[in-house]
């Protein structure tokens, strides 16, 4: 029914990437309803991630490579419509609980702000980075917390929890810009003024730098007060091929900024995001 070209455009796969806040708010819950598990799972990386990508593919209209995609297809009108499916998919599937299908709303209506060119919060730098990490993070952890409780938003007040969710920002603030390091020409042609693109492609690296100190000195102290000294060391084990990557990739690109690639920044992504999705297991079956 759909063109091949619309469907690689939701980017399914690349909902990999966004898994360990899911993860974090999973391993949050002291007693988890597999089925609930299940549906929000579901919900937010088959469906309403996807829908995010389509929709922001559709209007971003690249011809070089983005997120999940090296050599993206022209997209068509029928993106747009598949993408207003897969929101409606998610909503439909989310209406078990009524605060949880209004935080998909809310969260599909913020990721239709991004893009659409009426709006279009992508081209504003320090908006577009706060954002898309106050949402893919913060909310995110929240409303994935409230699908698979089945609860309530006041459900969600305690300070342990609201720590982890601003934790789950941090963390993403402090790597969004280096998702735009190698999309700097073809942002710049549209007039998106990414934060990535205001600091350059070194200064990008330093921002990440002091992002992810800041961030693993939070979530060692969140896991010395709310777990024990050995979940520390587990995350620190777990943070290690991240690090190694990041330096190594840093010093290549010191001496030629063109390494500064979509290779290499998908390679980061993945690395990262399998520490991390190993880590949050690993917290959510043993602790």
């Amino acid at each position: 029914m759909f063109k091949r070209s619309s469907w690689l455009h939701l980017r399914i796969p690349f909902s990999f990437f966004l898994l360990p806040v899911y993860l974090f708010s999973l391993a949050s819950i002291n007693e988890v309803n597999i089925i609930y598990a299940l549906i929000v799972f579901i919900i937010l990386h088959l469906f309403l991630y996807p829908a995010s990508n389509g929709y922001n593919s559709y209007f971003d209209k690249d011809e070089g490579s983005i997120g999940g995609l090296k050599k993206p297809p022209k997209v068509s009108r029928e993106l747009y419509y598949l993408a207003l499916i897969f929101d409606g998919l998610a909503l439909l599937l989310g209406a078990y609980n009524f605060p949880f299908v209004v935080m998909l709303l809310a969260y599909g209506l913020v990721s239709k702000a991004y893009s659409h060119p009426l709006i279009r919060i992508k081209k504003y730098p320090f908006a577009s980075w706060f954002i898309a990490g106050f949402f893919q993070g913060f909310f995110t952890f929240l409303m994935a917390y409230v699908g698979i409780t089945n609860g309530s938003t006041s459900d969600v007040l305690s300070p342990q929890l609201l720590q982890a969710a601003l934790l789950t920002s941090i963390m993403l603030w402090g790597s969004y810009p280096m998702t735009q390091i190698y999309q700097h020409e073809e942002d710049a042609k549209r007039g998106d003024i990414t934060l990535s693109l205001k600091l350059g492609i070194l200064g990008t690296f330093h921002f990440v730098m002091a992002m992810f100190s800041i961030s693993s000195a939070l979530f060692t102290l969140y896991f010395y007060t709310y777990y024990s000294i050995s979940v520390v060391v587990i995350y620190f084990v777990a943070m290690a091929p991240v690090v190694a990557y990041f330096f190594y990739w840093y010093v290549k690109v010191r001496r030629d900024q063109s390494s500064a690639d979509f290779d290499s920044t998908m390679r980061l992504n993945f690395i990262s995001s399998l520490s991390l999705n190993v880590f949050f297991l690993v917290l959510y079956i043993f602790f």
